[in-house]
């Protein structure tokens, strides 16, 4: 038996791809910023630090603001976004800490980086969560712990 020429072949749909929310270099915006990774710059697969610091990452998920990552704890709130801003989390797969030995989750593996991005007074800010946990953060997440907020500028 032949295949039908007549008909065309059936199309499926690709799944969607998850867009990221910022690319690019950014500069430190606070001391902690400064002191965990210095400027970073933010790739599809990876997030590098200044200061050595290097992870990196896959692209899990684009949550909302408004999300729980741990019970009673929103990414709106440590991010200072709207409950509707887009959220992307990246797992990390990889971890290479700065040259001071400094880490976002000081000496435990960093599990999960939350980027939100935005203009403000016509600059780009991005904030980055770091949380601690193996599995993925949401409101019945009983391992994710936060354990730095950070915040960049896009470089000039």
């Amino acid at each position: 038996m032949e295949p039908d020429t007549t008909n065309a072949p059936i199309e499926r749909a690709a799944p969607p791809t998850l867009q990221p929310v910022a690319l690019g270099r950014f500069t430190a915006a606070d001391r902690v910023s400064a002191a965990m990774t210095g400027d970073i710059d933010i790739t599809d697969s990876r997030i590098t630090g200044a200061n050595g610091a290097d992870f990196v990452t896959e692209r899990v998920a684009i949550v909302r603001g408004g999300d729980e990552f741990a019970a009673a704890q929103r990414y709106a709130d440590v991010m200072r976004v709207d409950a509707g801003h887009p959220v992307e989390l990246r797992r990390v797969l990889d971890e290479v800490r700065g040259a001071d030995g400094q880490g976002f989750c000081n000496s435990m593996k960093t599990g999960f980086l939350a980027l939100a991005s935005y203009e403000e007074a016509g600059m780009r800010v991005v904030k980055l969560m770091a949380l601690q946990g193996d599995g993925i953060p949401a409101a019945t997440a009983t391992d994710t712990q936060l354990c730095a907020a950070t915040s960049y500028e896009a470089a000039r």
